[in-house]
């Protein structure tokens, strides 16, 4: 079966066993909902031109990530209702949402369509552009005195094409004219029937920032949503980028990145827009903000803390709104399952001129994610893997105070000057760094009253198990998994976490926290040093894929794994 003159790539049958034995659904809130029958009726009207709005820019979405998504995703749903095989690819192309995309368990993607395949640089780049003529072209226009231009190109906001043997970086706003256009009407409608004043004007700034080529209005717009602390209704347009790989590779070129460094040009790969809409819930919050009234003191436990200055402050204040939400819709980059679904994000990243610039942060926690549980599956993986005196430990609700702690994490150490130098490494050392302040601030958190002593016993043996027992070997284009292997090795090697004869796992309590405060400490050196070539080294010593974490993978293989996420909308 062809589309597009594309062949797909997974049989019929190989498909129906994807869907019906290896996906989760991820089932979102519909109308129903207590909290949507709890808003107000003009709050109703806005909640629907939102939920508008982030079905519309996961097209964007899709032409960000490959020039075929658009075309090859048509063509499957015209053809869809006569063939099954095709309404099952229309299925899985979902899952990805695009032709291709990492599980989590393979090393490489999994392709929908033979001969397609993604780029390092996604669509934002000329996908025959080879980083060999990507640093060379940069160079020759940087020689010739274009340095507006590679600024440009090299900024977040650009999708860059070939102009003769140059490149050209045209700004979001004007590639995606029409699209933001036809957005920014379904935000202004919201903002004009939401009764909720802090929502309307941060709808308003949102808006304009669609529609103008100038990025301090993103900065506006970033500043006016991460004060929405008391709003009952949660949009956000994410902009993260976890996906182009090819920017980052201008520091690994060292005559270029000389002339950069010489023209003072920041380099931050392209950012990747995603969309989520949902509801405000206020007992979830009201936990999340105990953690928040906290983070100064954790602040002053930081490593280093005297040769950086904490991004999340503005004097005494705290500048970092916190809910936890009940998710309605997740589009475009939030909707591309590959290899997982986010369960929280602290936003704006340190590369956004609004935090440059002063403005504060906020964090957002996805309950129907996090809520998505195998219970049985991880009762096996206990019974096969954990000592049975610790199996009192695991609770599913403990990593969600994990998460919590990691998402502070990245509010606290070096900010974006430190980070982005670390070049094609600083995904993986500042996701690792966060997982490693949330593990070694955790034994505080207990001191502060915020949890448990005996709960933070069940943070460490939880996440181990959640975090550290991977299913597959990733990829660097993981940072996450990544992230863990690093910590779980570190924690081997000192002595935090070990296996007996059967290979089951024990965990030294008391060791543990120190353990972490050892590694945060390493970890928080190598930000320091702006090194690319200390961060490698770092990421190769403990990134290592040895025989304890072959054979976890190789049992829960055996255990049956289910990669693929469907998300369910109901709006």
């Amino acid at each position: 079966m062809k589309i597009n003159g594309y062949e797909i790539a997974l049989s019929e049958d190989d498909l129906t066993h994807k869907i019906e034995h290896e996906t989760i659904d991820i089932n979102l809130i519909d109308k129903d909902f207590a909290g949507y029958k709890a808003l107000s009726d003009g709050n109703k009207k806005a909640f629907h031109h939102l939920i508008n709005a982030a079905k519309m820019f996961n097209d964007v979405f899709l032409e960000q990530d490959h020039k075929m998504n658009l075309a090859q995703k048509e063509a499957l749903e015209e053809k869809a209702p006569s063939s099954p095989h095709v309404a099952k690819a229309l299925e899985f192309f979902n899952f990805y949402n695009g032709v291709e995309g990492l599980n989590g368990i393979d090393k490489n993607p999994i392709e929908l369509f033979k001969g397609l395949k993604g780029f390092a640089g996604r669509n934002f780049y000329p996908e025959d552009l080879s980083v060999e003529e990507f640093h060379n072209i940069l160079i020759q226009m940087l020689e010739a005195g274009n340095i507006d231009e590679v600024k440009k190109i090299l900024s977040v906001r650009t999708m860059v094409r070939r102009q003769g043997n140059s490149l050209k970086a045209i700004d979001y706003t004007e590639y995606f004219a029409k699209e933001f256009s036809d957005i920014a009407n379904q935000i202004e409608l919201a903002a004009h029937y939401t009764d909720d004043e802090a929502l309307k004007d941060y709808l308003g700034w949102q808006a304009q920032a669609l529609l103008q080529n100038n990025d301090d209005m993103d900065m506006l717009a970033d500043k006016h949503w991460a004060v929405l602390q008391d709003c009952p209704i949660e949009f956000t347009i994410g902009r993260e980028n976890y996906a182009d790989e090819l920017t980052g590779t201008v520091f690994d070129n060292p005559t270029l990145s000389s002339l950069l460094n010489q023209h003072k040009i920041e380099v931050n790969a392209k950012d990747t827009l995603g969309v989520r809409v949902g509801i405000v819930n206020k007992q979830g919050t009201d936990l999340i903000l105990r953690f928040k009234d906290n983070l100064p003191k954790l602040a002053e436990l930081m490593p280093y803390k005297d040769q950086y200055t904490q991004s999340f402050r503005s004097g005494e204040d705290v500048k970092q709104t916190m809910v936890d939400v009940d998710l309605a819709a997740l589009t475009g980059d939030y909707a591309a399952a590959r290899g997982g679904l986010t369960i929280a994000q602290n936003l704006p990243n340190n590369d956004k001129t609004a935090v440059k610039t002063g403005g504060g942060r906020r964090n957002v926690y996805h309950r129907q994610v996090r809520q998505t549980t195998d219970d049985e599956r991880t009762k096996k993986i206990l019974d096969l893997l954990v000592q049975t005196q610790f199996h009192k430990y695991y609770d599913a609700e403990a990593e969600h105070l994990f998460v919590i702690g990691h998402e502070n994490g990245h509010s606290l150490g070096p900010d974006s000057s430190f980070q982005s130098a670390l070049g094609s490494f600083k995904h993986i050392i500042e996701e690792h760094k966060a997982d490693v302040i949330s593990l070694a601030m955790m034994p505080h958190c207990a001191d502060m009253g915020i949890i448990h002593r005996e709960t933070l016993k069940k943070v460490y043996l939880t996440h181990v198990v959640s975090g550290f027992f991977l299913k597959a070997e990733p990829s660097l284009s993981l940072p996450h998994r990544v992230g863990d292997l690093m910590q779980f090795n570190y924690a081997l090697q000192h002595g935090a976490i070990s296996f007996d004869d059967n290979g089951k796992l024990a965990i030294d309590f008391e060791r543990f926290a120190g353990v972490m405060s050892q590694l945060l400490e390493e970890t928080i050196a190598i930000q320091l040093s702006k090194s690319p070539e200390k961060a490698k080294s770092f990421v190769d010593q403990y990134a290592v894929w040895g025989e304890h974490s072959q054979r976890i993978a190789k049992l829960q293989a055996q255990l049956g794994i289910k990669p693929y996420k469907r998300i369910k909308m109901h709006f």
